[in-house]
C-alpha cells in the first residue's frame, strides 16, 4: 500500500478559518475582484462587517453534505461619500449544486427587501476545474420575467504563474485553494514545497506588515495541512530563514493558541456575568414590587440605585 492510500483524508476546512482570512484581506480581495478598486472604495473609512443582518435575513443556513459555507456581509464607502453593501457569498463545494442561483437571488432580495440598500453579490466558487460558476438567476411566465445576474470568480480562473506575479496576498489565498484540493492526491513532500513557494511570494512582495505577513503564514499552514513533523519543522526554518530570523512559526502558533483561549475564557466570563446581572436584576425587578426601600434593594443586589430606579 502506497503512502498515499494509507494518508487519511484531510482535515475540512473549517468556516471559522475561511472567515478569518477574508475578513482580515478584505480590501485586497476587493482589489482582486475590482481592478480600480482604490479609485472606487474609500478604504480609509474602514469597514464594518455584518455578520448579525445577515443572519437576521438567514437564520437558518444548511450545510450540505460535502459543502462548507462562509458568508461576509460588508459596508463599504465609495470615493463620493455613498455607502455600499457587498456580499461576498464563498462556498467550499467540489461538486455543483443547481439551487445555488436561487439561493443567491434570496439572500440579494432579503437584504433588500429588509434594509433598502443596494447590495453587490459576489460568489467565489472553490472546486476543481469542472466545477460550474453559475452567474444568474432568472425565470419567465407569460409576460413576467426575473433577471438577476452577479459577479462571479473560481478559482481556476488564473493559473499558478499569473497569481503569483500579482503582488496581491488574496491572489496567494487563491492559489492556497488550488493547491488544498492536491490533499491526499500528491506526496506530502511536493505540497510542503508548493506551500514554501506560496509564502514565499507573498514574503518577497515588502508590501505587507509582519503582522499580516505572520497571519497568513497561520492560515497557511493550517489550510495546506501537512502532517510529517519533519516537513512542518522544515517550513519553520524556511519562515526563519528568509525573514531574517524576524518570523518563527512556532511561536506565533503559540501565541495565536492562547489568544484563542483568552478570547474563549473572556466569553465564558462575559457570559457569566451578564447571567448574574440578568438574574440581580430580576431580584431587584421583584423586591421592588413588593415596596421594600430601593436603597435596600441596592445592597442586597449590588446594583446601584439609579439601574433600580429604572426598572
Amino acid at each position: 500500500m502506497s503512502e498515499l492510500t494509507k494518508r487519511s483524508v484531510p482535515f475540512r476546512k473549517s468556516d471559522e478559518l475561511l472567515k478569518a482570512i477574508f475578513e482580515e484581506n478584505f480590501p485586497d480581495f476587493l482589489r482582486f475582484m475590482y481592478p480600480e478598486a482604490d479609485t472606487m472604495f474609500d478604504f480609509e473609512k474602514g469597514l464594518t462587517f455584518m455578520d448579525k443582518e445577515l443572519l437576521e435575513i438567514m437564520p437558518d443556513r444548511e450545510r450540505k453534505k460535502g459543502r462548507r459555507i462562509a458568508d461576509l456581509l460588508v459596508k463599504v464607502y465609495l470615493k463620493d461619500g455613498s455607502q455600499k453593501w457587498i456580499l461576498a457569498h464563498t462556498e467550499i463545494e467540489r461538486g455543483n449544486d443547481d439551487g445555488f442561483p436561487y439561493r443567491m437571488f434570496q439572500y440579494h432580495y432579503r437584504l433588500l427587501d429588509r434594509y433598502r440598500v443596494p447590495v453587490e453579490t459576489i460568489a467565489v466558487f472553490t472546486g476543481g476545474h469542472t466545477q460550474g460558476r453559475p452567474g444568474e438567476y432568472g425565470y419567465f411566465v407569460f409576460g413576467t420575467s426575473l433577471t438577476f445576474r452577479y459577479l462571479t470568480y473560481q478559482i481556476f480562473d488564473h493559473q499558478e504563474d499569473e497569481l503569483l506575479v500579482m503582488d496581491n496576498i488574496f491572489a496567494y489565498i487563491v492559489l492556497a485553494y488550488q493547491k488544498a484540493l492536491s490533499e491526499n492526491k500528491i506526496a506530502e513532500e511536493e505540497l510542503a514545497e508548493q506551500r514554501s513557494t506560496i509564502a514565499r511570494a507573498l514574503i518577497e512582495t515588502n508590501k505587507y506588515s509582519k503582522d499580516r505577513i505572520m497571519s497568513f503564514l497561520v492560515f497557511l499552514k493550517s489550510f495546506l495541512f501537512i502532517r510529517d513533523k519533519d516537513l512542518n519543522s522544515n517550513f519553520d526554518q524556511y519562515i526563519y530563514q528568509v525573514t531574517g530570523g524576524t518570523i518563527q512559526m512556532g511561536v506565533i502558533e503559540t501565541i495565536k493558541r492562547q489568544e484563542r483561549e483568552k478570547g474563549l475564557q473572556t466569553g465564558l466570563e462575559k457570559g457569566k456575568a451578564d447571567g448574574e446581572s440578568k438574574k440581580a436584576i430580576a431580584i431587584a425587578l421583584e423586591f421592588k414590587k413588593m415596596g421594600l426601600p430601593i436603597a435596600d434593594i441596592a445592597k442586597g443586589t449590588g446594583l446601584s440605585v439609579e439601574e433600580i430606579e429604572k426598572l
